[in-house]
C-alpha cells in the first residue's frame, strides 16, 4: 500500500446492516469473508481511500439486556424502525464485550478476508477503539476490577443510573459528564497505569488487523477532563497524557497506523498535539447547519497546520442524516464545502443515496427508503473529483472576496484554492438561499499577464478570464442559491 494521502476520503459502513441487507439480496447469510466482489466494488468507488467498518467487535449480551430496559432507547429504536422485531436489536456497537470480530460477522478470519479485498482495491481499513468504557460482562470486570472506576452501595442507592452492582462490587457506569451515564457499560479508570498498558496491548492488537483506528469519545480520557469528571475516585493523576502513551506505544509496533479522534468541546488541537492524525471537526458541522456563511469562513481562518488534521463531515452514525438536515438544495453546497477543505473527509453509507432515517447503533436493519438518483449521481461526481492530486496532496489557501456597496451578498460566498505543481482548483460555494455575487481573488501569482481557461468539473462549462483581473480585483462569480463552482485551471497562455 502507498502511504496515506495528506487529505484522505473515508467511507463509514454500518457493518451489521450492510451484511444483513446483502444477505436478503442474495438469499443467504452473509459474512465479511463471503461478500461478493461486486459489493466491495460498490463501496470502494475510485477516490475513496479507506473504509471504516463500524461495529465489528463482539457485543455484550448483558449490555443488551440493560438497553432493552431503557424506555428512551426502545422508543428511539421504534421511531427509526416502526416494524422492529426485538431479534433485530443486538446491543450497542460501543458496548464491547471482546475486541474480537463477532463470529456472526465472520470472526477474525472474515475481517482478514475483508481487509484483503479492500487492499486489492488500494483501500485501507479503519476499525473502532473505545478507550473510555467496556461492557459489564467484559473479562476484565472479574479478572481486573481495579481497571475500573468504583463506587459504593450508597452511590448505587443514591444514583442507580450512574452506578451499578456487578459480582458484589459497585462500579461507575461509563459517561460523558454532560449527559446521563450509559448504563450498559462500565467506566474504565484512565489514570490506572496497568490499565493504560493493557489498553496499549489492546490497541496494538487492533492495529495489527487494520490501517487506522477511530477512537470513540477520545477527549474523555484527557487528564484534565478525566480529573474534572471523576475527581478523587480516579486516584493520582499521571504525569503523562493517556493518548501520548497509547499512541506512542502502538506506533512502536505499528508505525503507519492512522489515529482518528472523535472529539468535541474545542479540544481538537490538544488531541492533535498528543499524536492524533485527524480529529472530528464538529464545529464546522454545527456552523454549516446553524450559522451564517461568514461564520463558516471565520472558522477557516484557523492555522493551516491545525486544519489539515481535522476530519470534515456532514453526516456520521451519531448525527442526523444529511438529507434530513440540509434540505431545499442545501445538501450539495454543504457536501462540496465540507469535502474540499484541508484534512480528512468522512462520508457515511446511505448518505450518497439520500437516506433520511438515522439508525441507532443497536439495530441490524433499517427501513426501506426511496433512493435519490440525482443525489447519488452528484456524490459519484464529487468523489471522482476528490481524486485530483491537488485535493489529495496539494496546498490549500482561503480566498479573499469582496462585493459592492449596494450588493453585500459576497458574504454568502466562501472560496478557496488548491494547487499541486501545475494543477490548480478553485472552489466557490454559495452557502445561502439567495443568489449572490462576489469578486474572488485567486492567489496564483504566476497567472499574471496570462489568459486563463477555467472549466467547471461538474457542469463542463468553460470560462476565459484575464489572469491580472483574477488576481485583482478578482474573478467575478454569480451563483444561484446553494450553487457552487468547482473550477479547474485548464490552461494559461
Amino acid at each position: 500500500m502507498k502511504k496515506w494521502p495528506r487529505h484522505p476520503v473515508i467511507y463509514e459502513i454500518n457493518t451489521w446492516i450492510w451484511l444483513q441487507e446483502m444477505g436478503r439480496k442474495y438469499g443467504c447469510q452473509m459474512t465479511l469473508d463471503s461478500v461478493p466482489a461486486v459489493e466491495w466494488d460498490a463501496v470502494t468507488w475510485p477516490g475513496i481511500d479507506a473504509v471504516w467498518l463500524m461495529g465489528v467487535w463482539e457485543r455484550s449480551a448483558a449490555g443488551l439486556g440493560v438497553a432493552l430496559k431503557n424506555e428512551r432507547l426502545v422508543e428511539e429504536f421504534f421511531k427509526a424502525l416502526p416494524d422492529l422485531s426485538f431479534e433485530e436489536v443486538i446491543g450497542s456497537a460501543y458496548c464491547v464485550k471482546n475486541y474480537s470480530v463477532d463470529i456472526r460477522l465472520g470472526g477474525p478470519e472474515g475481517l482478514a478476508a475483508a481487509r484483503c479485498e479492500l487492499r486489492k482495491r488500494g483501500v485501507r481499513l479503519i476499525l473502532d477503539f473505545v478507550p473510555n468504557h467496556l461492557a459489564i460482562d467484559h473479562l476484565w470486570v472479574t479478572e481486573h476490577p481495579e481497571y475500573f472506576i468504583h463506587g459504593d452501595f450508597e452511590d448505587a442507592a443514591r444514583d442507580p443510573v450512574s452506578f451499578t452492582e456487578v459480582n458484589g462490587e459497585v462500579f461507575a457506569c461509563g459517561r460523558d459528564p454532560f449527559f446521563p451515564a450509559w448504563q450498559d457499560v462500565l467506566q474504565l479508570n484512565a489514570f490506572h497505569p496497568k490499565l493504560r498498558q493493557a489498553l496499549i496491548e489492546t490497541a496494538c492488537d487492533i492495529a495489527r488487523q487494520c490501517d487506522g483506528m477511530r477512537c470513540d469519545m477520545a477527549m474523555l480520557v484527557l487528564n484534565s477532563v478525566f480529573r474534572n469528571t471523576w475527581g478523587d475516585r480516579a486516584g493520582p493523576q499521571p504525569v503523562d497524557e493517556f493518548w501520548t502513551q497509547v499512541i506512542q506505544g502502538v506506533r512502536r509496533k505499528h508505525p503507519r497506523v492512522l489515529f482518528v479522534a472523535e472529539a468535541y468541546w474545542d479540544l481538537e488541537w490538544e488531541l492533535q498535539q498528543q499524536g492524533f492524525d485527524f480529529c472530528y471537526d464538529k464545529r464546522l458541522y454545527d456552523r454549516l447547519v446553524h450559522d451564517s456563511p461568514e461564520s463558516v469562513r471565520m472558522h477557516l481562518l484557523a492555522d493551516l497546520s491545525y486544519q489539515e488534521r481535522l476530519l470534515r463531515f456532514i453526516e456520521n452514525h451519531d448525527e442526523p442524516r444529511a438529507a434530513a438536515v440540509f434540505q431545499q438544495g442545501r445538501i450539495r453546497a454543504a457536501a462540496v464545502a465540507s469535502s474540499t477543505l484541508p484534512g480528512a473527509r468522512l462520508f457515511h453509507e446511505g448518505q450518497f443515496e439520500g437516506r433520511n432515517v438515522r439508525i441507532p447503533v443497536f439495530l441490524t436493519r433499517r427501513p426501506e427508503e426511496r433512493i435519490d438518483p440525482e443525489l447519488h449521481h452528484f456524490y459519484r461526481h464529487l468523489i471522482d473529483a476528490l481524486r485530483s492530486e491537488p485535493l489529495k496532496n496539494g496546498q490549500w489557501e482561503l480566498c479573499d472576496r469582496s462585493g459592492w456597496r449596494d450588493n453585500p451578498t459576497c458574504s454568502n460566498l466562501v472560496a478557496w484554492c488548491w494547487r499541486k505543481a501545475d494543477e490548480r482548483l478553485c472552489i466557490v460555494v454559495n452557502l445561502s438561499g439567495t443568489r449572490s455575487q462576489a469578486l474572488v481573488r485567486i492567489p496564483w501569482n504566476d497567472i499574471r499577464d496570462r489568459q486563463c481557461v477555467l472549466e467547471d468539473a461538474f457542469t463542463g462549462e468553460t470560462f476565459d478570464r484575464d489572469g491580472n483581473i483574477m488576481l485583482d480585483p478578482g474573478l467575478f462569480v454569480d451563483l444561484d442559491a446553494w450553487a457552487f463552482h468547482f473550477l479547474r485551471l485548464v490552461k494559461s497562455r
